[in-house]
């Protein structure tokens, strides 16, 4: 029953994904970490370029002038490879300064008559962004070592893992609208085990390309759901 719960949360989110706030936050987040992405590279380019002499003098081969703009160009392969490890959690990290938007688009289709509530400040939500962006790569690199020992079980330690941290975090920023930080944690820490799996949930599609970019939206839309589920609230569908 719990389970066939938590697939209608993330139905009824997914029933949403056109909706314009739901595009407006995607594709402020992707775009926001393009640009990020490009200006690193330029930055890593001139870097290299500025730290590399224009000229090199070999032993038996002479002086060699394409040094420094060879290494530069080199960047941009590498900085490429880079960027496919580093838009999923960058572009949830930006996605994660918007998110509430989403929420408010889920409450005001399903949730109607639930009065407003008052915007998180702006400096709370970054630090709170940044912070899971950082838990995130932290415990994904940590993790790195059991996908070593443990290669059979990785996809699933992958989901556990992931599924823990989305569940944590995606919960704790739509409860804490309501209820506040707080009482938020005091929930999070009574309903852990549904919002463990409903965050696995979240993390199985995240090792799907073009897919995963969609995880911070249909997260906070289906957490929404769940927090009012299991807070009594009706949803009007």
């Amino acid at each position: 029953m719990g389970r066939r719960l938590m697939f209608r949360d993330f139905s009824l989110a997914l029933n949403q994904i056109g909706d314009p706030r739901f595009r407006k936050v995607l594709l402020l987040g992707v775009g926001l970490t393009v640009a990020l992405l490009f200006g690193l590279t330029v930055v890593f380019m001139y870097g290299v370029a500025w730290l590399v002499p224009e000229s090199v003098s070999l032993p038996f081969v002479g002086q060699i002038t394409w040094v420094g703009d060879a290494l530069s160009w080199a960047m941009i392969p590498v900085m490429m490879g880079l960027s496919v490890f580093l838009m999923v959690p960058v572009a949830a990290a930006f996605m994660g300064l918007f998110l509430e938007e989403v929420s408010e688009a889920v409450e005001e289709r399903h949730y109607p008559h639930l009065p407003p509530v008052e915007r998180i400040p702006l400096a709370e939500t970054i630090r709170d962004a940044a912070g899971f962006l950082g838990v995130l790569i932290l415990a994904n690199l940590v993790a790195l070592v059991l996908y070593i020992f443990f290669a059979p079980l990785a996809p699933i330690i992958f989901w556990l893992l992931n599924g823990f941290l989305l569940g944590r975090e995606y919960f704790q920023l739509v409860a804490m609208r309501r209820v506040g930080r707080a009482q938020a944690a005091v929930l999070r820490r009574e309903f852990a085990p549904q919002i463990w799996v409903s965050g696995a949930l979240m993390a199985v599609p995240l090792s799907i390309p073009i897919v995963n970019l969609l995880i911070p939206v249909l997260g906070a839309a289906t957490f929404t759901h769940l927090f009012h589920r299991l807070t009594g609230t009706q949803a009007k569908t």
